[in-house]
Order: C-alpha cells, then sequence, then structure tokens
C-alpha cells in the first residue's frame, strides 16, 4: 500500500511540473520560394546542390528552414501549380520568407513559366510580398543569382537583363530587405576569375567537365556544387548581419568571441570518379624486397588519364618517390605498409625549398607539384625510412641505444657527439647553407651531387596544388618536414597520424606555408619538433614572394611530443590572418602555443584565434612569444644558462 502511494505521489509531481512547464518558445521558420539555384536535390549521390540546402548551417537551432524552391519553377509557375498557397496556410506571424525567382521567367518560349519583367513578374513578386506581410511574416527579396557567363576577354556577360533591376525597384516600393545576390555572385565570380569559378558549379567536378562539349551537351554554368551553394549561402547569411535583420539574432556563433559561423573559411574539396587501379595490376610485388617504384607510377599515371582511385592494397611495399598526378586519389588500404627505401640513391636531387628558402634537395617520398584535385587517403601507413637520413646527437639516446647506432655505420664528427649517415652527410653539415640557392641562381642539381646525402628530404611535399583531401592514414619516421604543402588552396587535412622520433631534428608534423583555405582535424601529432606551423617564406625571399597562410580552422586535434603545439614560424615573412584553432589537446609538448620570428623577417601576423586549448605536461612555456628565435632555447639543455639573451641594438 505504502509503494502504491508514493508511486501515485510521484505521478502526481510529475504531472504537475509538466503542466505548469512553461511552454518551449516556437522555433521561427524560415521559409525559401524560389528556383532550382535555391532547391533541394533529392539525390545526393550527383554533386548539383541548391544554395537553400547549405543555409540552415549558419543559424542556431531556434530556426527552422523551410525550403520550398523547385527546380524549373518561375513566379508564375510557383503560384499557379498552387506552391505558393501551401506557403501562406504554413506562415506564422514573425516568419521569414525569402523569395528568389528570375532564371525561369525569362524563358519566353514557355508560356507556363513565362513572366515578362516589367509586368507579370513585377506583379507576381508584388503579391508574393504583400500576401506574406498579411500574414505577419517578413519577405526578403533576392534578386537571381548569376549565371557564370564570361566573354572571351574574361570579363562579366549580362546573363539576366531587366529581371535584377525590377526585384531591387519591387524591394524599394514595397519596402521590404533586399539581398542583391546578382551582384553578390558576380563581385564573387569577377574576383574568381574565369577558371577559379568553375568549382562553384556542378558540372566542373570531376568526371562531369566536357573541354569540348558537343551538342545537345553542355556544361552547367547556372547550377552549383556543394562548395558553391555553400559560398552562395554565407553570403546571404552574411547579408542578414550587415542589414541587421531580425533574423540576425539567430545566427550561429562560434568558439571565437564576436565571430559567426559564416565568417569562417568554406574548403572546396576533390571529386574523384568511381573507376579503381589496383597497382597489383600494374605489377607491384608486396614482399617488402621488390622495389615497386615503376609499377606504383604506372597506376597513378593510368588513373590520371581518367581519373579515379589508385588502391595500395594489404602489404609490405617498397618503393622509392612517388609522383602524384592530377584526379588521382592514392588509397592505402587497411594493413598496407609503404616503406620508402633506406636506399639514399634512390633519390635524385631537385629544385624545390627547404626552411623558406630557393634549395637543391631530394625529392620527397610523396610528391606532387601544379596539381589539382588529388587526394592521400585509407587507414594504411606511409613510413619514410628517416633514420637513414638524419645526424643523431649523442646526448639523445642512451649508452645502449648509441652504440647499436655505431654499429650500424655512418659517421661521427670530430667532437664524437653527432653521427652522421654517411662521409657526404658529414661534409654538408660542415658546409655553409649547404643545398641553398642565392636569389635567381640557376644552379644544377648535380652541382650538390658531393653532399646529396645531407640535403634530406621533406616526405610529403605539394608545390602550387590546389583541391587537397589528405585523410586516415598514418605517415611516420620522416627524414625531414612531414607533411609540407607550399603555396597551395583548399587543403583539408582530416583524421592523419603523423609519428617521428622525438630526437628526429627538422621532423615537424605539419608546416603550412604559403597556403589559403583550408582545414585541419582530427589529427595526432607526436614528432621531434614543431607540430602545427604555420609559415609563409623567410627573410628577403619570403618578403619578395608576399604569400601569407590564411583562412584555416584547425581543430579536435592531438599533439604529443614537439617542440610547439601550435607554432607561427619562424618563417613567416609573408605573414599570417585568418587563423581559428579550437578544441586541441597539447600533451608534453616543449611549447604549448609559440609565435617566433627574428630581425630581417618582416611579415604581419594578425586575426589568430584560439580558443578551448587544452595543455598539459608543458616543459617550457605555455604559451611563448619569441623575437629572437633561434637566440636561445625555450627549454635549455643540461648546463645551459637561463639568463635571457643580451642582443645588441641595430639601427
Amino acid at each position: 500500500m505504502k509503494s502504491t502511494l508514493v508511486l501515485l505521489l510521484a505521478g502526481l509531481a510529475a504531472f504537475l511540473t509538466a503542466a505548469f512547464r512553461p511552454a518551449a518558445e516556437p522555433k521561427t521558420q524560415i521559409f525559401l520560394v524560389g528556383d532550382s539555384t535555391m532547391a533541394d536535390k533529392p539525390d545526393l549521390t550527383k554533386p548539383e546542390r541548391g544554395w537553400g540546402m547549405e543555409f540552415g548551417q549558419y543559424f542556431d537551432d531556434n530556426v527552422v528552414i523551410r525550403n520550398t524552391a523547385v527546380n524549373g519553377r518561375s513566379t508564375k509557375s510557383f503560384l499557379r501549380e498552387g506552391r505558393w498557397a501551401k506557403v501562406l496556410e504554413q506562415l506564422k506571424p514573425g516568419d521569414w520568407v525569402f523569395i528568389q525567382f528570375g532564371h525561369n521567367d525569362s524563358k519566353a518560349e514557355d508560356t507556363t513559366r513565362s513572366a515578362p519583367a516589367q509586368t507579370l513578374y513585377r506583379q507576381f513578386l508584388t503579391k508574393y510580398v504583400q500576401e506574406a506581410k498579411k500574414k505577419g511574416a517578413n519577405p526578403v527579396l533576392l534578386t537571381p543569382v548569376g549565371r557564370r557567363y564570361f566573354d572571351e576577354a574574361g570579363k562579366r556577360k549580362d546573363d539576366h537583363g531587366e529581371y535584377p533591376g525590377v526585384v531591387r525597384e519591387v524591394a524599394k516600393a514595397q519596402k521590404v530587405p533586399l539581398i542583391d545576390a546578382h551582384e553578390k555572385t558576380w563581385a564573387l565570380y569577377s574576383q574568381l576569375g574565369e577558371q577559379g569559378t568553375r568549382p562553384l558549379f556542378w558540372s566542373y567536378q570531376n568526371g562531369y567537365y566536357q573541354p569540348n562539349p558537343v551538342p545537345p551537351a553542355k556544361n552547367d554554368n547556372t547550377h552549383f556544387s556543394e562548395y558553391g551553394a555553400t559560398r552562395v549561402a554565407q553570403m546571404v547569411a552574411q547579408a542578414v548581419k550587415e542589414q541587421n535583420l531580425g533574423l540576425a539574432s539567430h545566427l550561429r556563433g562560434t568558439e571565437f568571441a564576436g565571430k559567426y559561423a559564416y565568417e569562417l573559411p568554406v574548403v572546396l574539396e576533390p571529386v574523384f570518379r568511381k573507376d579503381t587501379f589496383n597497382v597489383v595490376k600494374y605489377g607491384a610485388v608486396p614482399d617488402g624486397q621488390t622495389l615497386n617504384t615503376a609499377a606504383i607510377q604506372k597506376a597513378i599515371d593510368a588513373c590520371s588519364e581518367k581519373g579515379g582511385t589508385v588502391l595500395i592494397p594489404r602489404g609490405l611495399w617498397l618503393t622509392a618517390s612517388i609522383e602524384l598526378k592530377n584526379n588521382v586519389n592514392l588509397h592505402v588500404a587497411k594493413g598496407a605498409l609503404v616503406q620508402f627505401s633506406s636506399k639514399l640513391s634512390d633519390y635524385h636531387l631537385i629544385r624545390t625549398t627547404w626552411e623558406g628558402e630557393e634549395a637543391i634537395r631530394n625529392q620527397a617520398p610523396l610528391y606532387g607539384h601544379d596539381l589539382e584535385n588529388i587526394a592521400i587517403t585509407g587507414p594504411g601507413v606511409f613510413d619514410g625510412a628517416g633514420d637513414a637520413w638524419r645526424m643523431v646527437k649523442k646526448s639523445k639516446l642512451n649508452e645502449t641505444q648509441w652504440q647499436k647506432l655505431l654499429d650500424s655505420g655512418g659517421v661521427l664528427n670530430e667532437k664524437k657527439d653527432t653521427w652522421y649517415p654517411s662521409a657526404q652527410s658529414l661534409k654538408g653539415a660542415n658546409a655553409t647553407k649547404p643545398g641553398i640557392l642565392k636569389p635567381g641562381q640557376q644552379a644544377k642539381p648535380e652541382e650538390f651531387a658531393d653532399v646529396k646525402d645531407f640535403l634530406r628530404p621533406n616526405m610529403l611535399s605539394l608545390t602550387r596544388c590546389k583541391q587537397i583531401l589528405l585523410e586516415g592514414f598514418t605517415i611516420q619516421n620522416s627524414p625531414a618536414w612531414t607533411i609540407h604543402p607550399l603555396l597551395c588552396d583548399n587543403i583539408t587535412l582530416r583524421n592523419v597520424t603523423a609519428k617521428n622520433p622525438w630526437y628526429g631534428q627538422n621532423t615537424d608534423a605539419l608546416d603550412l606555408e604559403s597556403c589559403r583555405n583550408g582545414v585541419v582535424e582530427g589529427c595526432t601529432f607526436d614528432v621531434g619538433d614543431d607540430g602545427i606551423c604555420i609559415k609563409s617564406g623567410r627573410d628577403e625571399q619570403g618578403r619578395k614572394r608576399g604569400v601569407p597562410t590564411e583562412n584555416f580552422i584547425i581543430r579536435d586535434t592531438k599533439v604529443y611530443h614537439a617542440h610547439g603545439g601550435f607554432v607561427i614560424g619562424s618563417e613567416m615573412s609573408g605573414g599570417a590572418r585568418n587563423l581559428f584553432v579550437s578544441n586541441c589537446t597539447f600533451m608534453g609538448t616543449d611549447v604549448g602555443l609559440r609565435f617566433k620570428t627574428a630581425r630581417g623577417r618582416g611579415g604581419v601576423v594578425e586575426n589568430i584565434f584560439v580558443d578551448g586549448v587544452d595543455m598539459t605536461d608543458i616543459a617550457g612555456e605555455a604559451i611563448l612569444f619569441d623575437m629572437y628565435y633561434a637566440a636561445k632555447d625555450p627549454v635549455p639543455l643540461l648546463g645551459e644558462s637561463t639568463a635571457p639573451p643580451v642582443m645588441k641594438a641595430e639601427p
């Protein structure tokens, strides 16, 4: 009886709590009314997207997007099919209606859709606005988005005639907000140019673009890719804020004070055809003994002609340097280990860069230049055989490790405190800036053959590449810097693990140098030098190049052993800006957030946003600004003075 009474009282309490709980505030609805450039697309296996599909990500959870836009509709057909009536039925006071037509109204040959600009089009837009107002809703007019029409000189061509002007006039007459999507999109197109605008439109994705289309086939310059739709949605959200519409209070914020989601970079990822090229079919053998360089390269070259995926299946694959090619996704399967050769003669010298300056070095094990639409993916492993290249200080090892290193071969310096893998390597160490080229110097690689072994390569080197995806793999034992994109655009680095020995000199995990637009997320770094590093060239050469690293999101990444967790510099002569770092964890790094430069570097570092970084076991400083980099180690070695460096005054 007692237990029954307790249950009844508990039920009564729950009922009363629910009955008197304040009703949840109704969510604000945004109705999108328009044509295919705004509409949802039912088949997400195809690349076409309407900007309305991406609009919701820029608003908080108190906003619901009702996308009623439909392919092929005009102001006339949307009304006569009863679609506008259905919108009116659902409208509540305080809701918003974004109205955008024009692409199909101009089709005079189609009587079901044709709405001449100065008559029917004007009348229907006015009707939509007035009837939305009667329902207590807030109508917003948008001019039609621009079509990608350039003339032979690469200049803008008119693409909508009188229609954008009529929208502006109706908005003014009816005193409703206007978002001039036509002019805003054309401002973007003009900035990007004929080539740069292609990724905004779905038919220019890999496998769809036709360089020489034969009628009736053509390339679509009207409908967006996911990337293009997102850029337009971002643009509309920005207009909501600029015009201080009531909706602006619902714009989604970020971890960063005063920054909204629409202000963060949008990154273009590569797209690949489904064709697969298995390296086994090109002669590769997974026995760990056969040098598979030629076979893997054949598979990459064949894949590049059509576009698709080069598959490296489970097994141990020995190879020397691999050159990536356009439209290729190099996929390393689970259980695949790509072991780069420890025989230094398997690599050749090329003209490249070293720590921000023009230089001659050995070609990187994973190498690409002037490429577009490329990827390295999969859960497999790349091993760079870095121990065959790197010098090692005796102080970094215990006696057993040091003796094992001596027994492996190599040579010692005069002080017997540093081991080098060969006499060539030692000779290079004793030279002044070996391999570094002076501005304008036209040296040939063979001129540096006597110090070749000293000229360690970076492991993954990409120069002047666009649309890059690096995802899922482990990259380890690098000769020098591990992942080094230089002058690259649109980089996605996701769930990649970089591992190097803690004593490995110059083995930064990631060096983004003079790169634009990217996201680094979900990665794990444990290396012998800096973890996440932002660079833009060194001294005079970097200033002359003048290209900052900018517009990057870096989040959800762990850094274990490293000199610095997140680092800018010291080669930062081109500047760094618009970087957003959040939700990262540094465990055991020498310094947490490390900003370093030196006299002669120049460069402006600005708009760096960091929030939600956790650190533990930091050997030196949690946050360090070092304006005299290389004058003093942030973590003094045994016996070193802890006094600050003495700097001579300069004019």
